[in-house]
């Protein structure tokens, strides 16, 4: 093997390692099944050892696959150091720009932000992934982060460009029938036990009984539809709610949140000249939305 195909097979061995089964990394690598699998086998191959067991919870390291995988984590860390510090001295404002974000800005912030942005730099094609869980920024899996967090990690250089602010809203019919009975004793939509870390999750534990939640989420998008179609009450972010005439809001903003809107790249970036272009576009777009993120744009 070549140079190029050694780092290859130590990609694939990286993905199987932190996925845990071929499937999830042959995913992740958009190859199939059998090409991962093919590539694990050539390099416990060429290396003489076994690198994984096959136990029933999914693929394990053995003790020279946790040697490999330290060494292996470390040329992957220069690798994409090196990438980042030669990829930031390009001060074109062309090419590709990577921008992960959560589902509710990526479909109701972004879009007319993105919209103005493209007539601004249309040399500049925005990929945008949907994910709730950080992509690293330091292996260029994207770019720039907008993230709804209280602290960014040390890593990242960036600006708060808001709060976000929440609220119980209710579809009208909902809100009507309802009256002016407490809303704690409606029926209720909320998002899972993935959200158990946020605010969000600690104020409807302290304000709703569990037997009054009648359908949960793992996504807050699909959460504002749930409300809208009129499944019960709903703790919705005031920038989307506030903007749909067909929802009304029934409380105040969640006053013990400490949420904001982060728009985050990693230093060896920040004058990249498409990634300078996208931060200081935003900055002034969505900082010009403050007072809608954080609540101020609706009925108290």
């Amino acid at each position: 093997m070549n140079a190029q195909n050694d780092w290859d097979d130590v990609r694939y061995f990286l993905s199987v390692a932190r996925q845990g089964s071929l499937s999830a990394a042959a995913r992740l690598l958009g190859v199939n099944h059998s090409t991962v699998l093919r590539r694990i086998a050539a390099l416990e191959s060429a290396m003489g050892v076994r690198l994984f067991d096959k136990l029933p919870r999914g693929y394990v390291l053995t003790a020279a696959g946790e040697d490999l995988h330290r060494t292996a984590l470390a040329m992957e860390e220069t690798l994409a150091a090196a990438s980042l510090r030669l990829s930031g001295r390009d001060a074109q404002i062309d090419g590709t720009l990577r921008v992960t974000t959560v589902d509710i800005i990526a479909m109701h912030v972004l879009p007319r932000h993105l919209a103005a942005f493209r007539e601004r730099y249309p040399g500049i094609r925005v990929d945008v992934t949907i994910a709730e869980a950080s992509l690293s920024l330091t292996r260029r899996e994207a770019d720039i982060a907008i993230r709804l967090i209280d602290q960014p990690p040390d890593t990242l250089v960036g600006r708060a460009l808001s709060g976000l602010a929440f609220a119980p809203y209710a579809a009208l019919p909902v809100a009507e029938r309802h009256g002016g009975a407490p809303i704690a004793e409606g029926w209720w939509a909320g998002v899972d036990e993935s959200f158990d870390h946020t605010s969000m999750a600690r104020w409807m534990k302290g304000t709703v009984t569990a037997d009054r939640v009648v359908y949960r989420v793992n996504s807050v998008a699909a959460l504002v539809e749930a409300v809208r179609a009129g499944l019960g009450f709903g703790l919705l972010p005031c920038a989307l709610a506030d903007r749909m005439p067909d929802l009304r809001r029934v409380g105040p903003p969640v006053e013990d949140t400490n949420i904001k809107m982060w728009l985050l790249t990693h230093r060896d970036l920040r004058m990249m000249g498409r990634v300078r272009a996208f931060l200081d576009f935003m900055a002034v777009a969505l900082g010009g939305e403050r007072d809608l993120l954080e609540g101020r744009g609706g009925p108290a």
